[in-house]
């Protein structure tokens, strides 16, 4: 009960605060992000963000600003030069090194103590304040609705983007609209552990979740209870010893993933030749199906067939 104690202090209330809603929000992005094959292009928006950051340290303005400004533009550069799979991570690499390049650069320029820059590369969640909880709030709230409103047809277009686009689905705008999410998420999760280690809330929870889940609803769901436990965690235990919040969230993300990851290989092994009947029988149930509902969809074709039999 010792441990507890500490939630008498107000800025450890707000540490859970806006370390729930930043468990949540990338629990949630954090699943498309790895079914999307995007982890590289979140590892580089984080990084990315460090630009950002010191370039508005030089210019004097709220480092966060120029941390959003970089994000987004950076996911919309990404989304532009990288629209065939094989281009992407060459672009995403490309903007990410001129990007730290900029970083340093601003840095070496800024004669002053960036004490704020480098506050946004390894987080402040113990710093925080109730007005900074309430600014996170309203931003995740808006990531989460309108991941709410996208979810199904970017799921589908995840999944199968030949398919929603024959379908009429906006495949491309999806997918900028979902890196400029990603860019907003970022930039909100560095006030738990830093943009530089913000990919281990955003890539491990739905990492390990993917692998014990295949609804993508349970696994979106698996996503955030393990973000949310790394997180409660994380910053419990360094409220009762001298580590940092950082240490602790990523060292459990990787301490359950790779276990995890073992233990599914080796169960996916064992199920391989069920899994392939089973897939076999639903593939040729969905195509038995789906010729059954063309044919009654279309009665001409199936009177001329008739004709073609009798005659």
């Amino acid at each position: 009960m010792q441990m507890l104690a500490v939630f008498q202090y107000p800025f450890i209330q707000n540490a859970f605060l806006a370390g729930s809603l930043v468990a949540i929000t990338t629990g949630i992005l954090g699943y498309f992000l790895v079914v999307r094959g995007l982890t590289f292009a979140g590892h580089a928006l984080s990084n990315i963000g460090f630009a950002g950051a010191a370039g508005a340290v030089l210019l004097g303005v709220p480092p966060v600003i120029g941390l959003l400004a970089a994000t987004v533009g950076a996911g919309l550069a990404i989304s532009v030069l990288g629209r065939e799979i094989r281009e992407r991570d060459v672009a995403i690499g490309v903007i990410m090194t001129f990007a730290l390049g900029l970083g340093i650069l601003f840095l070496s320029l800024y004669h002053g103590y960036a004490e704020q820059a480098y506050s946004i590369l390894f987080g402040t969640i113990v710093g925080i304040n109730r007005s900074d909880v309430w600014v996170t709030a309203g931003l995740s709230a808006g990531l989460i609705t309108i991941m709410a409103l996208v979810g199904r047809p970017l799921l589908f277009s995840s999944f199968d983007p030949e398919l929603a686009e024959a379908r009429g689905l906006p495949v491309r705008l999806l997918g900028s609209l979902f890196l400029v999410l990603v860019a907003v998420t970022v930039s909100i999760a560095m006030q738990v552990i830093g943009v530089l280690l913000v990919f281990a809330l955003l890539v491990g929870p739905p990492a390990t979740a993917i692998r014990l889940v295949r609804r993508p609803a349970s696994a979106i769901g698996l996503s955030i209870i393990l973000g949310l436990v790394y997180t409660w965690l994380g910053i419990l235990l360094a409220a009762n010893s001298t580590w940092p919040v950082s240490f602790y969230i990523t060292t459990l993300a990787f301490g359950i993933y790779l276990p995890v990851r073992y233990l599914s290989k080796y169960r996916m092994e064992r199920n391989i030749p069920g899994d392939r009947a089973s897939a076999r029988s639903a593939t040729a149930e969905s195509i038995q199906a789906e010729n059954i509902s063309n044919m009654r969809s279309s009665p001409d074709s199936a009177s001329s067939m008739k004709g073609e039999r009798h005659a």
